[in-house]
């Protein structure tokens, strides 16, 4: 039984998600207290009756306390997870045992990351973001809801089935010849192509990259961009594997060998039958274990129940989704800045995205700039700052003064609430004899940043939270450019499909590591992971058995990433530990730009209720390194973790000598470089 609802202060529910199991829960429990002659209370009513509870009681030890429980366990082992984002309350639960409590709070912290990436700054104030997760409009309402729960099961499904989510970072398709050659023709046959067309309407391709189910296969970007955070990668992957789902399970066929061309030494592969290439759907087939969202008895579906049965329209290629992306520019770092998002699929389980910069862009810029400045100025009017020392925190409200004048007498009549709001604070915080900067501001600071946030939502999202159809690249642009890549990748289709499910094998490691069982190996500076494949199913034979042996040895490393980040949060860098028949190790260190391992440092320490480690839902490894380079000024530092499962009756010495021969081993450009 699972569950995530984010709820207001009201107990007002403003999206959930649920399983089948937790969905039959509710309807026993709610459908026998029903009426005579009256069906049952909607499932949202139910809902929020279920949670009215927990909402009031957590709201109330706010009030009085100041403070709130953030996890409980009930008497039936039902694990709650609770976390507080200004005025929405996220509350996570499950109840068959498979998730504990950094789960829990791992799946609240993804789902607001993707409504981050869905909405952008719309997110920072709780009056809009209320009324973009609950529309009046019922139907918008379900449709969005069940976007956002599609995201949700996606993501689950990646993080049980895929090692890239597990660790959250990016796993590259290692064949270098076919990577350089995808690479270069991205860029001389696509984004220079896209960028120099009349039908581009002002947008700019900045990022174009081809995804082999979850693997990158090429990544270019074009000069004006800057580097794509792995956060917002790991979001877009997700995005688009929720546009154009693929059961990787059906590539799995028959084992023949293969040769090996990815310069790597070699190696042995199975060739999977060629996918289905028919394009008829869109969709694709359907995951197994993928929650169904419907109620079964027609005699208790009621009209907004429906929204369980509602489908989310089919994709459309050249209608591109509206997302909100990390941008790091020379006067500083802007988040949440927006980008239109085109995913062109190629063939099944292969796909083509675009990722584009839309001329309002400098909007969203100012927008945050004015938000930043009276974000800040409320913090410090908080803390007891008064007059001018309450304006000295960077930018001040005296230098963006001009600018904000300019801003909404550009904004013309749609900036007129705005206008009124700034007329208001100008009068009390710089006329002669008025209140100046003192707390009375706050109220004021807090209106400018709703209303500020008021207008990025009406330039930049709409009801459906797709793009400007007036700005976006044209149909016959995208056709070409997805024409001219299928012709360049026809003939490596279906090798593709194969090296997905076979990227790196563990057979040209076990002669110079005997005893290796399994490894993952992280660059956290570029967010980028290599790992021998991991393939599970019953019809396919892999270095690791079939089946039930393969899956034992997958649920070890699952089990041995939980248990190493636990240790991590505690300040841990190294940890070895034997668990029966297997030995597992991880280290985490760092390096400068020419490979010697620098000097370890005592870790910081993470309270238990923070953040889960990781770089999708929180960039953990981002912080950690800048709190290492503290003490390496003008030195480029290099994060790595290593993660090893060995057969526990290779001699220790020996274990910990492998583990450093393979952590250089794997880097080496002339092996697997990361392009």
């Amino acid at each position: 039984m699972k569950c995530l609802i984010i709820t207001s202060e009201s107990a007002e529910v403003l999206f959930h998600w649920t399983d089948l199991d937790f969905l039959k829960s509710i309807q026993k429990q709610y459908g026998a207290a029903q009426e005579e002659g009256h069906g049952p209370p909607a499932f949202e009513d139910s809902i929020s009756t279920l949670f009215a509870p927990i909402v009031i009681s957590c709201s109330t030890m706010i009030d009085r306390l100041g403070d709130s429980y953030t996890c409980f366990t009930t008497e039936n082992n039902h694990v709650y997870v609770l976390q507080q984002f200004d005025e929405c309350l996220y509350i996570a639960v499950n109840g068959d045992g498979e998730e504990g409590e950094v789960d829990l709070r791992r799946k609240i912290y993804v789902m607001k990351k993707m409504i981050e990436v869905l909405f952008g700054m719309v997110t920072l104030s709780s009056s809009l973001l209320k009324k973009e997760l609950r529309p009046q409009d019922t139907e918008l309402r379900a449709i969005r809801w069940k976007r956002l729960q599609t995201l949700l099961d996606t993501y689950c499904y990646l993080r049980e089935h895929d090692q890239s989510f597990l660790v959250e970072a990016v796993e590259r398709l290692i064949h270098p010849t076919l990577c350089e050659q995808c690479i270069e023709f991205l860029e001389r046959r696509l984004v220079q192509q896209l960028n120099s067309s009349v039908e581009r309407s002002k947008e700019e391709v900045l990022h174009a990259f081809i995804l082999v189910h979850t693997k990158l296969l090429a990544f270019y970007s074009s000069r004006n961009a800057t580097t794509l955070a792995t956060s917002d990668l790991l979001a877009l992957i997700i995005l688009a594997q929720n546009m154009y789902p693929t059961n990787s399970d059906l590539d799995d066929s028959t084992p023949e060998d293969v040769e090996s061309t990815s310069g790597s030494g070699p190696e042995s592969f199975y060739t999977p039958e060629p996918s289905p290439t028919d394009s008829s759907t869109s969709e694709g087939p359907v995951r197994e274990g993928t929650p169904v969202f419907e109620f079964v008895d027609p005699d208790i579906q009621l009209a907004e129940d429906s929204l369980h049965t509602l489908e989310v329209p089919a994709p459309d290629p050249s209608n591109p989704l509206r997302v909100f992306l990390e941008v790091s520019q020379k006067e500083g770092l802007y988040p949440m800045m927006p980008h239109s998002l085109y995913c062109l699929p190629l063939w099944p389980g292969i796909t083509l995205v675009l990722l584009t910069k839309i001329p309002t862009n400098a909007v969203a810029v100012s927008v945050y700039t004015f938000l930043e400045a009276f974000a800040k100025l409320e913090m410090r009017l908080s803390e007891g700052h008064e007059g001018s020392s309450a304006t000295r925190a960077q930018p001040t409200i005296h230098d963006i003064r001009p600018k904000l004048d300019k801003f909404i007498k550009a904004l013309g009549s749609s900036g007129v609430q705005l206008h009124n709001i700034w007329t208001e604070f100008k009068n009390r915080a710089f006329a002669r004899g008025g209140p100046g900067f003192n707390k009375d501001l706050i109220p004021w600071c807090k209106n400018m940043k709703t209303q500020l946030c008021g207008v990025y939502r009406q330039c930049f999202l709409n009801g459906s939270g797709r793009a400007d159809s007036s700005h976006r690249l044209s149909l016959s642009l995208l056709e070409r450019a997805q024409t001219t890549m299928q012709e360049k990748l026809m003939d490596w289709k279906d090798f593709l499909l194969v090296k997905s499910k076979r990227n790196v094998t563990m057979v040209s490691f076990l002669e110079d590591f005997p005893g290796l069982i399994h490894f993952i190996c992280v660059d956290r500076s570029t967010g980028q992971m290599i790992a021998p494949s991991l393939t599970v199913t019953e019809r396919t034979t892999s270095e690791l058995g079939k089946g039930p042996i393969a899956q034992f040895i997958k649920n070890k490393v699952w089990g041995l990433v939980n248990t190493t980040r636990l240790y991590l949060q505690k300040g841990y860098s190294t940890v070895t530990l034997r668990d029966g028949d297997f030995y597992f190790c991880y280290f985490l260190w760092f390096e400068n730009e020419t490979g010697y391992k620098l000097e370890s440092v005592d870790l910081p320490v993470l309270p238990e209720d923070s953040a889960p480690i990781g770089m999708l839902a929180w960039d953990y490894y981002r912080k950690l390194l800048r709190y290492y380079s503290k003490n390496h000024q003008g030195e480029l530092v290099k994060c790595y973790e290593l993660l090893t499962v060995h057969l526990g009756v290779i001699p220790t010495e020996i274990i910990l000598q492998h583990c450093r021969q393979l952590a250089s081993k794997l880097w080496e450009p002339s092996r697997n470089p990361l392009l």
